[in-house]
Parts: structure tokens; sequence; C-alpha cells
């Protein structure tokens, strides 16, 4: 397949209305407005051609970058492909979702959490830390650094509420990540999950709220799924 192919096909799937929706939540044109799960339908052929996942993502089209973080090899994104996704990412899903989850799997996922964690520009900040969250959903514990792991708590206890808007979200994610998934430090996470309580996010025009991590991981944990890794983070 082509781009052209695959952007047409693309847009013979949006909709006006989720297209909508999508911009209501602060996406930028150009896009279509495709749903997710039909968009998977076109994983298994565009994930055949890496040259063509990277095209799709430069592309600029939300559907189409969206597309290319699903059916992208990581292992096969070199570390500057990665900054030039983080770099071109102009909305926070991009960041938080597309460009987070390949970085996770790729073989530089805590180098370029920490870079990103530390950046002035929100969307690349909030690109770290979801980076790193989502690398510890998929790691074993033995392989985790768990000092630092507890710093960023700490820092997290500090910081959430001046930060950035859509960083105060990733944040929040984190913790609710590592008391998930990391069973050694699930009671520390508990603790500063209940210190930041309700983490107060612009949404916009939505709906979304954000979760309360203390509240999440209980669920989880009262489910008997605490420390449960994932085998991809990729979705």
């Amino acid at each position: 397949m082509t781009v052209e192919e695959v952007l047409g096909k693309l847009e013979a799937m949006g909709s006006e209305q989720t297209k909508k929706t999508f911009i209501r939540h602060g996406a930028p044109e150009p896009l279509f407005g495709v749903k997710i799960g039909d968009m998977k339908k076109l994983v298994k052929y565009v994930k055949k051609d890496q040259d063509l996942v990277l095209a799709l993502y430069d592309t600029g089209n939300y559907d189409a970058m969206y597309l290319a973080g699903m059916s992208i090899n990581p292992k096969m994104m070199t570390k500057e492909k990665l900054r030039d996704w983080a770099n071109q990412s102009k909305w926070h899903a991009v960041s938080e979702y597309t460009v987070a989850r390949a970085a996770a799997e790729s073989n530089f996922a805590l180098e370029l959490a920490r870079e990103w964690m530390a950046s002035k520009e929100e969307c690349i900040a909030l690109s770290g830390w979801n980076t790193y969250a989502n690398y510890v959903s998929i790691t074993a514990d033995e392989q985790l650094d768990m000092d630092e792991i507890r710093r960023l708590l700490r820092q997290v206890e500090q910081t959430i509420h001046e930060e950035r808007n859509f960083v105060r979200y990733a944040m929040n994610n984190f913790v609710i990540c590592v008391g998930t998934f990391v069973v050694a430090l699930h009671e520390e996470a508990m603790q500063i999950a209940e210190s930041i309580g309700k983490v107060h996010v612009n949404m916009g025009q939505t709906a979304c709220k954000v979760p309360l991590a203390a509240e999440y991981v209980n669920k989880v944990k009262t489910m008997g799924r605490i420390g449960l890794k994932k085998k991809t983070c990729i979705c």
C-alpha cells in the first residue's frame, strides 16, 4: 500500500461526528475522525512496511499518526526518529499514546523518558512521563530502578499541582502505573496517591475526568491484579 492509499481508506472510515469529538478534545487539523476500532483493521496491512509507517506519521494527519503508532515495530526505531516523533506531535493525545508507547517498547525507553520529562515543552514532557509509566507496565520488577522510581514518585508528590496542564495528567498516570504494576512499590505509590488527592486538569469541552489515583489502584487491587504486567503497551 502507498501513503495515498492508506489515507484514502482512513478518509472513507472517518465520520464528521468522530472528527468533531476529537476536535473538542483538542485535535488539530488535518484529521478524518476514524474510530480506533475501525483503524485497527488496517494495522495488519500497514505494519508489513515500516517505511510506510514512518511516512504515515510524517503526514501530520492525526488518524495516520495514530495508525503509525499502532503499526510500528519499536525495536526498529532509532533514538533520532523517536525524538522526531516527539517533536512533531502538536496534540497531547499523540504525545501521550502514540509517541510514549513506541518509546516505551524501544531500545531507548529510559534514556528518552528521562530526557523528555525534563523538557520545557508540555507535549514532550508528558511523553516522558507516559514513556516511563508504560515502561514499568511491561518490564519485570527486577529490571526496574526502584530508587529512581521512588525519586520520581516524590517529585510527583512535590510538584504535580504546579505542573503544566497535561503533564499533571501524565504524572497522575505514572503514580497509577507504579501502584498497579510494581509490587515492591505498591504501598509507596498508594501513599503518594493519597497525598496528591484530586488532580485538576483542563480537559476542554469534554466530559473526561482525571481518575483519582488511589481509587483506581484500589480497584485493581480488589481484582487481584496488582503486579500483572502487560505483554505490550501498543494498542
